[in-house]
């Protein structure tokens, strides 16, 4: 058999090259007749620089940056080899899996980290920038970003605000005269997901909880975001609601589309383009994607609904092999997948999980595979 492996990285515990050579070695143990290709795979989620850098053949810069919460944080962005592209993950800087759980605090953080990248980027004479929207810790609606590049948010007492979600309601008026928005510079934000920055379906009542918002604030945060959104329709003469992706990256996206006139292209379709996967997927015989943890959510346009519907296209079975499951996993069925497994063979604790998320990959891969071919048999 002919399998490709296009996976995304397991959040916090392997890289999506990582994941893949975990399921190819369990493959090949099984039976190492199989002929198994491997294409690290990114949504624009963590992990998209690394993945567009080892594609394009290009080099990764050290970059000195904040965090979520305003802390200095060195981490890297991918630059190509003639300078005029660069690919950067908002999860590198300000990412939800580098504080812990119980730290979190997502109603002071701020996206301005991903404005110093940016800049950074500028600076080097990039006339491209690639931007992946996911996995974020911020719900500030990219006001972290429009303050980097020089736009200032004031309460009614004249006061210069910090941009997090508690500044939203408090915004009188919005300053532009100072703004160094990019100019000449094309701006792609690698996003699969669809979501508006308002609404039942936007930014915080769909990613809220993961980043920390409780239940019984969602109305007020979402009440703010509304004031804010108004306010930038009234500086700059544009509804960053109405795009899709706007509600990306708690809201970056919104700014970046809406203010700086960025694109919105699928992440997953962005790196199969680059991958040269679609090639080997016209005489493959299955597909194996997966990532940390399958749920409801993986339906709102991440890496493995994309990897499926792919397939599909090319009537290839897909099997999705994850971390664990979630509730709302079995829609995915309806969407092309014909096998959703979890690793996790046995109650274990989180910090368990993630030691040992290899090798329990590996065997999945290898029981998947007898399985197979002892069906085929």
């Amino acid at each position: 058999m002919k399998i490709i492996v296009a996976c995304d990285s397991f959040k916090g515990c392997m890289s999506s090259k990582e994941v893949e050579e975990s399921i190819k070695k369990g493959i090949l143990k099984a039976n190492d007749a199989h002929e198994v290709l491997t294409f690290p795979m990114a949504d624009g989620g963590e992990g998209t620089a690394m993945v567009f850098c080892d594609i394009i053949k290009g080099k990764m810069i050290d970059v000195l940056t904040t965090d979520a919460y305003d802390k200095n944080v060195f981490t890297k962005y991918c630059i190509s080899q003639d300078g005029n592209l660069a690919v950067m993950d908002v999860a590198s800087c300000i990412g939800l899996n580098m504080t812990p759980k119980e730290k979190r605090n997502p109603m002071i953080a701020s996206s301005k980290g991903v404005g110093i990248m940016m800049k950074d980027a500028l600076s080097r004479g990039c006339k491209k920038i690639i931007i992946g929207l996911g996995g974020s810790a911020t719900n500030d609606g990219g006001m972290g970003v429009l303050s980097e590049f020089g736009v200032r948010f004031y309460n009614s007492k004249r006061e210069l605000l910090v941009p997090s979600v508690y500044a939203h309601s408090q915004i009188a008026f919005v300053d532009k005269r100072y703004a160094r928005l990019p100019k000449d510079v094309e701006i792609i934000c690698a996003c699969d997901v669809k979501n508006h920055l308002l609404g039942k379906n936007g930014a915080t009542y769909v990613f809220g909880k993961q980043k920390g918002i409780y239940l019984n604030q969602m109305s007020e945060v979402e009440r703010g975001m509304a004031h804010y959104c108004m306010k930038l329709k009234q500086t700059f003469h544009v509804n960053v609601n109405e795009f899709e992706g706007s509600g990306a990256a708690g809201g970056i996206g919104s700014v970046l589309l809406g203010v700086m006139q960025a694109k919105r292209v699928s992440g997953i379709d962005l790196v199969v383009e680059y991958s040269g996967l679609k090639e080997h997927l016209q005489n493959a015989d299955l597909v194996i994607t997966g990532e940390g943890q399958t749920d409801a959510q993986t339906l709102y346009g991440k890496l493995p609904l994309g990897i499926a519907h792919l397939a599909r296209s090319y009537s290839v079975p897909c099997v999705c092999l994850s971390g664990a499951l979630g509730l709302g996993y079995q829609s995915l069925y309806d969407e092309g997948m014909i096998g959703i497994f979890s690793s996790a063979d046995r109650a274990m604790s989180f910090q368990m999980a993630l030691q040992t998320g290899s090798e329990k990959l590996e065997a999945l891969a290898f029981s998947l595979t007898k399985f197979m071919d002892g069906i085929r048999k």
